[in-house]
């Protein structure tokens, strides 16, 4: 064998074997305590995200079962004395944040412009995909084009525009903003799943006389439940969080929406403590977390099939 080849084979053997072929133990030894110190320190990184994730949660529960006294005499961080100041808080909270109309406008902005958003989504893409024209991806480029800049740059005109047309602070606009800036998403991702749809049910029902519409109706939008559920829950929980433009948008106390309440009632003036205000930051929650426990299955379901 040449030099050459004799290198070659020694730097192609396994790192636990000599030249020779024999197993070397203590090259085996020293691999496997760096394997385990890698484990230790991946887990040792684990525990630590998991605490700093654990820990805001923690004072979250502790804190919205303790009273006034409990918060600004004890540590932060200790054990609540008993559950029953819960309800205090929470009633306290209701009263002081106005929680109760704030609930109605967000729920109405989330309800109303979500559905509305992802129904006119699904038209889109039901077109961009059965009907026949010329330009299919140029419209929808125009329809996508509204995610590509940032939407704090439609701030400053959108409110002379809403203050011109006398829709300022009125749920009309609030409706109108929500339902035209959700739709782009949707559309993006029923156009992708109407893509791989057959269309030989439209043909076939097209055939028996069937309008367009009734075709959308009937046969396409039955199909669309899971991924419509699936954008119907994002477009509603991005609704739903929103404060920039319900507090450029919606300031007045009728047509506030539930973030903006909580920044009220969170502000440098407020008189209210720790526990006051992370109770309503827990029930301005639950609305998001029970409707996404309640349409959990058609959101797995309508990831799956977009991602398909």
């Amino acid at each position: 064998m040449s030099v050459a080849a004799h290198r070659l084979a020694q730097r192609q053997a396994p790192a636990h074997r000599r030249p020779d072929g024999t197993l070397d133990v203590d090259a085996l030894i020293a691999n496997e305590r760096v394997e385990r110190r890698s484990r230790w320190i991946g887990l040792a990184v684990a525990a630590l995200i998991c605490t700093l994730w654990v820990v805001p949660f923690y004072y979250l529960v502790v804190s919205i079962f303790k009273s006034d006294a409990e918060v600004f005499q004890g540590h932060p961080l200790a054990l609540p004395e008993g559950i029953a100041p819960f309800v205090a808080n929470a009633i306290g909270a209701w009263n002081s944040a106005k929680m109760g109309a704030g609930l109605v406008n967000s729920t109405l902005y989330g309800l109303v412009g979500a559905g509305l958003a992802v129904f006119f989504a699904a038209m889109a893409a039901y077109g961009l995909t059965r009907l026949d024209f010329k330009r299919k991806n140029l419209w929808f480029m125009i329809i996508f084009s509204g995610t590509v800049f940032p939407f704090q740059m439609y701030l400053i005109p959108l409110f002379f525009a809403y203050q011109k047309v006398g829709i300022l602070n009125t749920h009309v606009g609030m409706l109108l903003f929500y339902t035209a800036v959700c739709i782009p998403f949707p559309v993006l991702v029923l156009r992708n799943f109407l893509n791989g749809l057959s269309r030989e049910m439209d043909e076939a029902a097209r055939m028996d006389g069937a309008s367009e519409f009734r075709v959308f109706l009937s046969i396409v939008l039955p199909n669309l439940a899971g991924p419509m559920a699936a954008t119907f829950l994002l477009q509603f929980t991005w609704i739903w969080n929103d404060l920039l433009f319900s507090t450029v948008l919606g300031n007045r106390g009728e047509v506030r929406s539930i973030m903006n309440s909580l920044q009220i009632f969170h502000g440098s003036y407020t008189s209210a403590g720790p526990n006051l205000a992370l109770t309503a930051t827990l029930i301005a929650s639950l609305p998001a977390i029970v409707l996404f426990l309640a349409l959990r299955r058609h959101f797995m379901e309508g990831m799956r099939v977009s991602s398909l």
